[in-house]
């Protein structure tokens, strides 16, 4: 497949030396053209500024978008009250939490329906769009009257504003990361990489934040009559700044690449595009299904149903459950940008393997810590389980775009997320709660996240290594003239005389 400027290894086996020997010139021929000689036109140098404004506007858009997946999570139980009629309470908490699930269900539609859009038309537009569709289906949430108000069509509203909201995102998490790698130096794109897992966790901590800043303020009375609103109603304001903050930017300088060079592989059309992916990139597709099913259904345990599992199951206080969250979160932003450096420096897979082996070994003592239920125990067992995830997230990011080469890449990675997204990820908190239902046995997560380390370490197994490499099919890409300089002179042919 061709990438560009960037070299490939032989896919055979050397060729017999007797062969070198009587065939020189075609032998040299063959490897000038498997290496072509690097020209500095072909390498992109970055500007800082620009990165960095690209980092913010892709960050803060992930950062809405958890912002608003965060808010039902944390606020599951009291949306089952006040949209689902009274009964079990078991019964409106799955409900609730099937609800949650409706729109990682659709979000496969969204990839199919963004992500080739995103690679015929612009990285840019598409996130736009992406922002808009959101942040309205949060914002609309925040307006629904409740059961009691309007009876039976107050849940249908809520399925079909989670609906749009997963659609939207369905081309977020693709688009975002498509965005930085592309626009991030080789040697550096772990770290700007990191920075949407930060917005992720940013997200995360605002809405418990606010969550809980009402839960207490407002009491328990006020929050299921109006107080949940407001939440929701905030997401508006803050889409039209990440809308800004986007449209401000210039496309990535891998797709303007693309399309100045009017690339033979450059997608016409989504037909042409679904082929390729579907086909050509079919194994690389399968690759990114499997690593991001692993890292998802870690991610949504932690992150999204632990609140959920220490109120109901462990019959933990809301508010302390909440706080030592957002701690171990807020420790997490600390560290995460560092596991972007180091990935950078040592490789992805070495930091992608310590996660899912880290969710291997110490899911269950972390669990075992939680029902302790002591505050010291409780936040010792998450941050048992926040290290192995925190290098999954700063790393992740990085690693997912490079799967695939430049013409496909954000079509192909929408796709494959979020098809992993929806059928583990996004599930995680209503299958954990049903298996505990039917079991008996609160040990469920710990077993849950244990299988998927296991297969997530196997799929690391089988990635190829990325770091400080340039993305397939783009141009190197580097932070300053100098270093472009070197990289010239460094694969210039030697001289012979």
């Amino acid at each position: 497949m061709p990438t560009g400027s960037s070299t490939e290894a032989d896919p055979g086996h050397d060729p017999d030396p007797s062969a070198v020997k009587r065939h020189r010139a075609l032998f040299r021929a063959v490897d000038r053209r498997r290496n072509p000689r690097l020209r500095r036109t072909d390498i992109t140098v970055t500007d800082e500024r620009t990165v960095r404004r690209a980092v913010k506007a892709a960050a803060l858009g992930n950062a809405m978008e958890w912002f608003d997946f965060g808010i039902y999570s944390y606020l599951a139980v009291t949306i089952g009250d006040v949209f689902f009629p009274s009964g079990n309470d078991t019964v409106r908490l799955l409900s609730s939490l099937a609800t949650f699930a409706v729109a990682f269900l659709v979000r496969p539609l969204g990839g199919l329906f963004f992500g080739p859009l995103g690679d015929r038309i612009g990285r840019k537009r598409v996130l736009a769009m992406t922002m808009i569709l959101m942040a309205a289906g949060t914002f609309a949430i925040g307006l629904i009257p409740s059961y009691a108000a309007i009876g039976f069509w107050s849940p249908v509203l809520l399925i079909c504003f989670r609906m749009l909201q997963g659609f939207s995102t369905g081309g977020e998490y693709g688009g975002a990361s498509t965005f930085i790698a592309e626009y991030a130096p080789d040697k550096r794109r772990g770290f700007f990489g990191s920075f949407l897992e930060f917005g992720t966790l940013a997200g995360y901590i605002g809405a418990a934040g606010l969550v809980t800043l009402m839960s207490s303020t407002l009491g328990s009375d006020t929050m299921s009559d109006w107080g949940w609103r407001i939440p929701f109603l905030v997401a508006g304001p803050l889409g039209l700044v990440g809308l800004y903050l986007r449209m401000k930017l210039e496309d990535t300088p891998a797709f303007q690449k693309l399309e100045e060079d009017n690339h033979s592989e450059h997608i016409s059309s989504e037909t042409a595009e679904l082929r390729q992916i579907f086909v050509s990139n079919w194994s690389r597709l399968v690759l990114c299904v499997v690593l991001a099913g692993a890292y998802g259904i870690t991610d949504y345990m932690l992150l999204s149903y632990m609140p959920t599992y220490l109120t109901d199951e462990l019959k933990y206080d809301d508010a302390h459950g909440l706080l030592v969250l957002i701690a171990t979160m807020a420790l997490l932003m600390v560290i995460i940008t560092f596991v972007g450096r180091l990935n950078d420096r040592i490789g992805r897979k070495p930091l992608l393997m310590a996660g899912m082996g880290g969710f291997f070994v110490l899911s269950v003592p972390a669990f075992l810590l939680l029902k302790q239920g002591s505050l010291v125990a409780v936040f010792a067992g998450m941050l048992m389980l926040g290290l192995p995830l925190v290098c999954l997230l700063g790393t992740m990011s990085a690693a997912l775009p490079a799967l695939f080469p430049t013409h496909v890449r954000y079509g192909s990675l929408s796709i494959g997320y979020n098809i992993s997204t929806s059928l583990f990820g996004g599930t995680t908190p209503l299958v954990i709660t049903g298996l505990i239902s039917a079991t008996g046995s609160d040990m469920v997560p710990a077993f849950y996240s244990m299988a998927a380390a296991l297969v997530g370490m196997i799929a690391v197994a089988c990635m190829k290594e990325t770091a400080q490499q340039p993305l397939e099919g783009s141009p190197p890409s580097v932070s300053t003239k100098e270093e472009a300089a070197e990289m010239v002179e460094s694969r210039a042919p030697e001289p012979r005389f």
